[in-house]
């Protein structure tokens, strides 16, 4: 078999948590979160897949897997433009450290929120939802949110299956559901995570430049990936170049939703945080369409703040 102790074989999501101890297995410090008052509150679905936007002239830029070696330069660059972006966050996994322990994570994860940003859940360990049970699926949200909440004193609404993978058949659904997420994956894919060279990133230039020529597009729901170095270095601000060339502008996943930004998080033990109420019949903003798909990542695999090998991720 494939056994060992040591980082290459105990860093998430590849360790074999079934027969040891991986980066899943520990859990922050401070009360856990399962069993927390989770009101459904706002227009945003909790019932559906989101795909896209309800507001128009906007792209609204996500980032998965970070934080990671060059988020702070794409915050750099984010507010250069005057963009705010989404950031659905692991916790413990590519052998980075727990994010609420180990530097520079939470100093970077305090910007975010003081620049405008939305922190949201990609899971503690990027498991795929689909394929654990239910409460291994629910320790990896719950664990994330209580990391979350030791930095920044609450955790989010929003999340995004990894992999893609949540389905109804598996009990995903209503498990997010019940923890009172909204499953949130996009209508463009900028594919950053295939093109993760400089000799390939241009592929990914093309691909955007060619979606936001589309005649008669007035909204995207976008992916990146804040651990690809090229994404953030290279693509990032000939993407924002064209965002802005059209006169929109780079938003959060909640404001392109309409959602209030109160929320977009709950408080540790007392459900959502200023949150306005839900209407009884609520809008829902999804759709089936992406404009391209993706199945796959980067991601770092050993040792702490390490440059990001490409592998099969989302």
């Amino acid at each position: 078999g494939y056994c060992g102790t040591t980082q290459e074989y105990c860093s998430d999501p590849d360790c074999q948590f079934q027969f040891g101890t991986c980066d899943s297995s520990h859990t922050p410090a401070g009360p856990s979160t399962l069993n927390d008052p989770r009101p459904l509150v706002g227009s945003v679905t909790y019932d559906d897949d989101i795909y896209s936007c309800v507001k128009n002239k906007v792209v609204a830029l996500t980032y998965d897997d970070g934080p990671y070696l060059y988020t702070n330069q794409l915050l750099d660059i984010l507010k250069s433009y005057g963009f705010h972006a989404t950031f659905f966050m692991t916790g413990n996994n590519l052998g980075k450290g727990p994010i609420d322990e180990t530097a520079p994570y939470p100093t970077i994860i305090k910007r975010m929120i003081a620049e405008g940003h939305q922190v949201a859940s990609h899971t503690w360990s990027h498991y795929s939802l689909s394929e654990i049970p239910s409460d291994l699926r629910k320790q990896q949200m719950v664990k994330n949110e209580r990391a979350i909440a030791n930095i920044i004193g609450k955790y989010p609404t929003y999340m995004r299956p990894p992999y893609s993978q949540c389905d109804a058949g598996s009990g995903c659904w209503a498990d997010m559901k019940a923890l009172g997420y909204h499953r949130v994956y996009f209508d463009l894919d900028t594919q950053d995570y295939l093109n993760p060279l400089p000799s390939t990133i241009q592929n990914s230039k093309d691909i955007v430049k060619q979606i936001l020529g589309t005649p008669g597009a007035t909204d995207y729901l976008s992916i990146q990936h804040d651990i690809v170095e090229q994404s953030v270095k290279n693509f990032s601000a000939s993407y924002f170049d064209l965002i802005k060339s059209k006169g929109w502008k780079g938003v959060t996943a909640g404001e392109c939703l309409g959602d209030a930004p109160a929320n977009w998080y709950r408080t540790p033990g007392g459900g959502s945080s200023q949150a306005t109420s839900r209407p009884t019949s609520a809008p829902s903003s999804t759709s089936s369409s992406t404009t391209t798909t993706s199945s796959t990542t980067s991601t770092a695999a050993v040792g702490t703040l390490v440059q990001a090998p490409a592998l099969n991720r989302e």
